[in-house]
């Protein structure tokens, strides 16, 4: 497994940008896909974006779509979340994972806080 730090979060107005990183330790970064996911305030997690190994396919949740980038950096072993034109909607607790596939996650960060305000 993967021990995963997120950082990055913060309080940004509608329409604004923020970027989130997550540095893993551990070795064999490169193995894992990457993800990230988000729980909006009294609802489930759910998805947002995945990168492979290599970092050339990316996954995107519909709603986030050409407003979101993930991108990693196995030399770094870091990810980030490129977050654009954000809405009030988008209002959660943002959590990196790590596993073998989506829906194979092994290792979830503490996760970080965005706050979105219209």
């Amino acid at each position: 497994q993967v021990q995963l730090v997120e950082s990055g979060g913060g309080s940004v107005q509608a329409g604004g940008s923020l970027r989130l990183s997550c540095a893993a330790s551990g070795r064999t970064f490169s193995g894992y896909v990457m993800c990230w996911f988000r729980q909006p305030p009294g609802k489930e997690r759910e998805f947002v974006a995945a990168v492979s190994g290599s970092g050339g396919i990316t996954n995107y949740a519909n709603s986030v779509k050409g407003r979101f980038t993930i991108s990693r950096d196995n030399a770094k072993n870091t990810v980030w979340l490129q977050m654009n034109s954000l809405k009030p909607e988008e209002t959660s607790v943002y959590y990196c994972a790590a596993g073998r596939t989506i829906t194979q996650i092994s290792s979830w960060g503490q996760g970080t806080r965005v706050t979105v305000s219209s």
